[in-house]
């Protein structure tokens, strides 16, 4: 989300979505506060520490980890309050490991842990034990909610592709191969209890492995997604996967409405070829890609178009399939 007060944007999330919430993230407070950043304070035994590229292992605790870790609990006490007594779904989210393993870099070098088996290794059993205390943590927080745990993986189709740059920028990282991707993410995927979701909106998503690896869902931008991806949701939908699809783009020029948006999610399953029947139980229809480089009145109208859209989405199948009928 955009700004940097966290009780406005909590608010503004449990109003315009009050059947499905989740815990915003405010990248523009700063360190801490970027997707890295925020998962680094929640990491076991690995601290971590800021550079002027971004941040990276350290060997003790220091300011940057003590910040982060304080935006997160004050993050986390507004949640509290503000769902004080909510029952339905809530999302939470953390840095996926590959995405972490590409950001972070080793303690007193210039390389990232990617480039490190037995770093990725160390990164990702952290990972697991940092998410199982989170996902404990809120669940205390707001009991009666149904967690839901989304691991961000935008680096995920450069670390298969073998696109990351090195430390120097002249060459690129060794591809890592599908088996070891997929055991990473269930690693970290298996440590919770909750509903757990991938996201990655880049281009070539890897669905394949996502739902190898046990996701219970996926999210992805349907601005995206390629012809030849289109298998691969298809067969995590048949799979009984979750479908998060990022149909609103907060920041176009004309965005277009509800309906418009709920009829891409039925293009969409049209496209694939799933009975227009399961759309609206299997599909959730979300901003494209985040929404943190819109205005305050963007983000808040992409939130309600968003809702509005799911509300409608029962009744257009309905129409959709009596057309066909006739």
């Amino acid at each position: 989300m955009p700004g940097t007060d966290p009780a406005e944007a909590m608010r503004v999330v449990a109003g315009e979505l009050p059947d499905f919430s989740h815990l915003p993230e405010l990248p523009e407070r700063g360190p801490g506060a970027d997707l890295t950043g925020r998962t680094a304070a929640l990491l076991v035994d690995l601290p971590a520490e800021v550079t002027p590229r971004g941040w990276r292992l350290a060997e003790r605790p220091g300011r940057d980890l003590a910040r982060a870790r304080s935006m997160l609990s004050s993050d986390l006490d507004v949640l509290e309050e503000v769902l004080q007594g909510f029952t339905g779904p809530v999302k939470i989210q953390l840095c996926g490991p590959w995405t972490l393993a590409a950001t972070m870099e080793l303690t007193r070098t210039m390389n990232v842990a990617l480039s490190d088996p037995g770093a990725v290794a160390d990164l990702t059993a952290s990972l697991a034990e940092a998410a199982a205390a989170h996902v404990a943590d809120v669940a205390k927080r707001v009991p009666g909610a149904r967690l839901v745990l989304q691991f961000d993986e935008p680096a995920l189709p450069q670390v298969t592709a073998g696109l990351v740059p090195t430390a120097s920028g002249l060459s690129r990282l060794a591809a890592v191969d599908d088996d070891t991707v997929r055991d990473r993410l269930s690693q970290v995927l298996a440590a919770t209890p909750a509903y757990t979701v991938v996201h990655c909106c880049a281009t070539t998503v890897p669905f394949g492995i996502i739902r190898k690896a046990g996701a219970s869902g996926l999210a992805f931008d349907l601005g995206q997604l390629r012809r030849g991806e289109e298998d691969g949701v298809a067969e995590a939908a048949e799979a009984g996967l979750g479908v998060l699809a990022g149909a609103i783009s907060a920041v176009a020029a004309d965005p277009g409405g509800a309906r418009q948006t709920a009829e891409r999610a039925i293009r969409l399953w049209r496209r694939i070829g799933l009975p227009l029947s399961t759309v609206a139980e299997q599909a959730v229809i979300t901003p494209a890609c985040g929404l943190a480089g819109a205005s305050p009145a963007q983000a808040r109208a992409a939130l309600a178009r968003c809702r509005e859209a799911a509300a409608m989405l029962p009744e257009l199948v309905q129409e959709t399939e009596g057309s066909q009928h006739e």
